[in-house]
């Protein structure tokens, strides 16, 4: 779970910057912006699983601390991971919303950061109860966005 943290931490901030500064994966015609959110969307779900393994089994929460403050920054970045003309290629499951509601698909992204922000407040706080609680409510803030602005798996 450590090593996982850590992975998360770096390649997030690798995205972010990728996402807004266009230097992290280059391709001949610019950042491959599909794949800088890609990679993120994934590592929170690698994260999120550590999480909910460690909430089922009752375990200590004061680790995953730095995952959920990782998920908080990511999503306040998410917005910039979905620039205009970014609605096509690499099998994108990104829904035509996310351009035409973008006040809704922002607000979206606020509230996973706010759900993720106090899921790192009940972490380091060690709070096991107010932990699941968080974790709760940022699974509902993740799944929102999901059902307005991403494709349905089959």
């Amino acid at each position: 779970m450590i090593m996982r943290k850590n992975v998360l931490a770096l390649v997030s901030m690798l995205a972010i910057g990728g996402a807004v500064g266009g230097a992290a994966v280059a391709r001949a015609d610019g950042p491959d912006i599909i794949g800088i959110r890609k990679a993120g969307m994934d590592l929170v779900f690698a994260v999120v699983g550590d999480m909910k393994r460690s909430v089922e089994a009752g375990a200590d929460v004061m680790p995953l601390a730095d995952n959920a403050t990782a998920i908080a920054r990511w999503a306040k970045q998410i917005p910039a991971a979905f620039p205009e003309g970014s609605d096509k290629g690499q099998d994108t499951a990104a829904l035509p919303a996310i351009w035409s509601d973008r006040a809704g698909f922002e607000k979206a992204s606020t509230a996973l950061e706010v759900a993720a922000g106090k899921l790192a407040e009940a972490d380091k706080a060690g709070d096991k109860a107010a932990f699941a609680e968080a974790f709760k409510a940022t699974g509902a803030a993740c799944g929102g966005c999901h059902k307005a602005y991403r494709v349905k798996k089959s």
